[in-house]
């Protein structure tokens, strides 16, 4: 039997909400089994209550990051430093970083190089720069808020309309002007972040059926998409 990939999710619990994390290991599964979770911060303050009381339920090894120095975070650098470690051991095939914060920037953009997949997870503050170095982020406020609406999608901006045009416009299209879903998808992957979940859909395709500007049709051989408008 085929081995699972190995997904290590590493939480900054100072900066992400306990109330997102069943979201956040049911897309990690996507990507393999999430052996190793471990949340970072300083377990005395009673802002982590929240997280101590299910870390056991979640199997999370909690990581203690003591306040040195006021102002600085100590917990930022020590995620960054077991995220290297567990980059170069050569066990882990993808990671989840679930925070809101900018500084994970180049960590997310660091396990990339190496070509493991990095999916970030964080709030609809989070600072575009980290929503841009994962390979895919998804907003955990745009979840919660599709699950108290019963489904209700989110609004699609028009920079992804443009995006998914500009995709679609570079793929490879037939004589009636259908691209392949797939290419039009990993197209817009290389150039943002992006994930259907963010705007309330569960695909990629579901989200492109819901625009008008485009056409989808779901064939034998699998999902193709024309530009209309």
């Amino acid at each position: 039997m085929m081995q699972q990939p190995n997904v290590a999710l590493l939480i900054d619990a100072d900066n992400a909400a306990p109330s997102g994390l069943d979201a956040v290991l049911t897309v990690l599964a996507e990507l393999g089994t999430v052996n190793i979770r471990r949340a970072y911060g300083n377990w005395s303050k009673a802002g982590l209550r929240g997280w101590s009381a299910i870390v056991h339920r979640y199997a999370i090894e909690p990581q203690q990051q003591f306040d040195i120095t006021k102002g600085k975070n100590a917990t930022d650098m020590k995620i960054a430093i077991d995220a290297m470690d567990l980059l170069y051991s050569g066990r882990v095939d993808a990671f989840g970083l679930m925070s809101s914060d900018s500084d994970f920037m180049p960590v997310a953009m660091r396990i990339r190089q190496n070509g493991l997949p990095v999916y970030g997870f964080g709030s609809e503050r989070t600072p575009e720069g980290f929503r841009e170095a994962c390979t895919r982020f998804i907003d955990l406020d745009a979840m919660a808020e599709k699950e108290k609406e019963n489904g209700a999608a989110q609004p699609v901006d028009e920079a992804l309309i443009a995006l998914l045009g500009d995709a679609w416009k570079a793929s490879k299209r037939d004589k009636d002007g259908f691209a392949s879903l797939g290419e039009i998808g990993s197209r817009a992957g290389n150039l943002s972040s992006f994930d259907a979940r963010s705007y309330g859909f569960a695909r990629l395709s579901d989200l492109i059926e819901s625009l008008p500007q485009f056409a989808l049709e779901r064939r034998t051989g699998g999902n193709y998409v024309k530009r209309l408008r």
